[in-house]
């Protein structure tokens, strides 16, 4: 009688590396995540990494890249069709969207894109978008830079968790106009998703008015 043969364990891969670690970050947090951990997670000795990762470092940047790679840039492609105020609303709800399914990552991000390829294709698609839509280069810069703070300065806590679910912890002859904060925690989503849209408006308001008064002015300065 012939002997089973053993089920082959999964080949070894870069994306089968990135995918486990960024499972494991996300479950546990960047300290969890060591190449002794991350061997023992995909059944390999901690060697075997290193054929396809230098680092763990090198390891980090792929899983934070794989998270700049779900955002969506769509509205930045020439054919596309949305102005640049919606194109910047919508990646920028898109932006977040993957930040809040991968929050640990989020300070890894916070740092720019470095060498990450993914990270840098969000920074080449805004800052085309920008450019094509009558900005200075110099400016696309800076509104390419404003929406990483705010949005990535979104994504790296909640307001409304930072108060406790306790009435008695805001004694109104201490703090008078804190009467209903102990409710923010359980309306947490409400309270970060209008903080942000609210936010965002702002954003767009003011930079719509220095494309007016800026980049249209220029146009009419030159034709005349």
């Amino acid at each position: 009688m012939c002997a089973m043969a053993r089920p082959r364990k999964p080949l070894l891969s870069r994306d089968r590396i990135v995918e486990t670690a960024g499972a494991l970050v996300d479950a546990e947090g960047l300290a969890a995540l060591s190449t002794r951990r991350l061997a023992a997670e995909l059944g390999v000795s901690g060697p075997s990494l290193y054929n396809h990762f230098r680092t763990k470092d090198e390891i980090l940047d792929a899983v934070a890249d794989a998270v700049s790679a779900k955002i969506d840039l769509s509205m930045f492609d020439e054919t596309d069709g949305r102005d640049w105020r919606t194109a910047l609303h919508d990646w920028a709800v898109s932006y977040r969207a993957a930040l809040a399914d991968h929050p640990h990552v989020v300070p890894l991000l916070a740092h720019g894109p470095g060498r990450r390829p993914a990270g840098l294709k969000v920074a080449d698609a805004v800052f085309g978008g920008m450019v094509r839509a009558g900005w200075p280069a110099a400016q696309a810069t800076y509104i390419g830079a404003l929406m990483r703070y705010f949005i990535t300065g979104s994504a790296l806590g909640s307001f409304a968790r930072g108060f406790v679910d306790d009435e008695a912890a805001y004694d109104p002859a201490d703090y008078p106009h804190l009467g209903q904060a102990h409710l923010l925690a359980e309306r947490q989503e409400k309270v970060d998703e209008g903080a942000f849209e609210t936010g965002l408006r702002a954003l767009l308001d003011g930079l719509a008015l220095q494309y007016e008064t800026g980049v249209r002015g220029q146009w009419t300065a030159r034709s005349s």
